[in-house]
């Protein structure tokens, strides 16, 4: 009996790495126009953003059927394995109210990340490591219920245009933003994207950013962590990472990077900074 692990595309864990992790990632999808991709399956994220800095429309992303989860679901069960199926926030999507109602009367172990991104994904890792240490599927479940309070999703935007083409802000206060050069700096609190300040140019973005790692009680590197970005270049990333050295430094020899999908990226925009991690606290 093995443990098959099962997340989302909005992970923003590839097909490559779940191949090579040994889990599934369920593309969602998005839409342009009357064009249909499967995330990081038939569009992946270079393509993805190209076409996002093109349009002046911006794309829909779809939510996971009931259908799509009962394939994969019934496949382990019928094959005696056990599955923990970990989605993104319920709040921002109904994919898990689709894995609920697909899980009925099967022995699967659904957890509601109520983050999405890397902070979903380093939940993920984290199920990863339980499984490797020989844990059942609900002990795995009871364990990431027990630490996703602490998961710490913070991001600085480049760019407010995105948000104001998703109708999250009205085109006058963009305007202003991106006179000013402001950047919005937001997290995920309790499955909810929340704007926790607004700083004037990269510069002071990226240390509200690290300021903000700290006041949440810094990170703890015994888990798993993650930085982001999102558009066609790392630069502001690679930005973030020097600014920021003395967060990491004697404390990881490695940093993960992942690249920001369709899901957030929509509404994102190219130029964001993420860092997801397990609070100290």
């Amino acid at each position: 009996m093995a443990i098959r692990i099962i997340t989302d595309s909005a992970s923003d864990i590839t097909q490559e790495e779940a191949r090579t992790w040994g889990i599934q990632v369920l593309p969602l999808r998005t839409i342009f126009g009357e064009e249909e991709f499967l995330d990081g399956v038939t569009i992946d994220h270079q393509t993805f953003f190209q076409r996002l800095i093109e349009s002046d429309v911006l794309p829909t992303t779809s939510q996971l059927s009931p259908f799509q989860y009962e394939g994969p679901f019934q496949e382990a069960v019928e094959a005696g394995d056990e599955v923990v199926c970990i989605t993104l926030s319920s709040k921002l999507s109904g994919c898990y109210q689709s894995a609920v109602i697909a899980a009925e009367g099967l022995p699967v172990v659904l957890v509601d990340s109520l983050s999405v991104t890397v902070g979903q994904r380093i939940l993920v890792e984290l199920a990863l490591q339980l499984r490797d240490q020989g844990l059942s599927a609900q002990e795995i479940g009871a364990v990431l219920e027990q630490e996703k309070p602490h998961i710490r999703l913070i991001a600085l935007l480049d760019t407010l245009e995105y948000l104001k083409k998703g109708g999250r802000i009205s085109p006058a206060v963009a305007l202003a933003g991106s006179l000013l050069s402001i950047k919005p700096v937001i997290a995920v609190e309790n499955g909810e994207v929340t704007i926790l300040g607004k700083a004037r140019g990269s510069k002071n973005g990226n240390n509200m950013l690290m300021s903000l790692v700290e006041k949440s009680g810094g990170i703890n590197f015994e888990k798993p962590f993650s930085l982001a970005y999102s558009g066609l270049s790392d630069m502001l990333l690679q930005k973030y990472i020097s600014d920021s050295a003395h967060l990491y430094q004697g404390k990881a020899v490695h940093l993960p990077v992942a690249r920001i999908g369709s899901t957030i990226g929509t509404h994102a925009g190219p130029g964001a900074v993420a860092v997801a991690f397990f609070s100290n606290h």
